[in-house]
């Protein structure tokens, strides 16, 4: 597998808001995906290849900054597809200009695998992602403060988890979407 770095910008016709046109430029220094690797090994992770559970389709990875039209960029790793548009793969920060972050790995262009996910309102989610949605184990940090760990499903809390309120109160049991049934306060004594 080889990687090449490129500096785009986004610019020609009939591109979708995540497709990045071959050959395009721009004159900034290509920035690496260093930070997404630092956020994978501070969660136990030993190398960026751990982030994704399948291996890349192509035998060409791309370093890339890109600025899409609506003003996001993304920093991080692309193959290219067999028509020639280059898609989000491997490890990658991606950045909108109200604030959201999303730090992780990227899969056939969406957020799949291990990433953080930061809201400018403050709310954090730091977990597995499938197809752009929570999905698998993660924890969600509301602007409040109050924190959900446990399972997500499609964007959704399902299964077991707990819940610490904005009083420190820890809450376990299984929760199903808005409503968790028989959910019991966790006791420390």
């Amino acid at each position: 597998m080889s990687i090449r770095e490129h500096s785009v910008n986004a610019s020609g016709p009939g591109l979708l808001s995540n497709q990045i046109a071959p050959g395009t430029r721009r004159n900034a220094p290509p920035c690496g995906s260093r930070k997404a690797a630092e956020l994978a090994a501070s969660k136990g992770l030993r190398s960026p290849e751990s982030l994704s559970n399948t291996r890349l389709s192509t035998s060409e990875v791309y370093k890339i900054n890109f600025i899409f039209p609506n003003g996001d960029k993304y920093d991080g790793d692309c193959t290219r597809t067999s028509s020639g548009i280059f898609e989000r793969n491997g490890i990658g920060i991606h950045t909108t200009p109200n604030g959201i972050i999303y730090t992780g790995s990227w899969k056939d262009d969406k957020m799949n695998g291990f990433g953080r996910l930061e809201h400018f309102s403050g709310a954090v989610y730091e977990g597995h992602f499938k197809d752009n949605m929570f999905h698998g184990l993660g924890t969600y940090i509301f602007p409040t403060g109050a924190k959900y760990t446990g399972n997500f499903n499609e964007n959704r809390v399902e299964g077991e988890g707990q819940y610490t309120d904005t009083q420190g109160l820890e809450w376990c049991g299984n929760f199903h979407f808005t409503a968790a049934p028989g959910l019991k306060l966790k006791l420390l004594m």
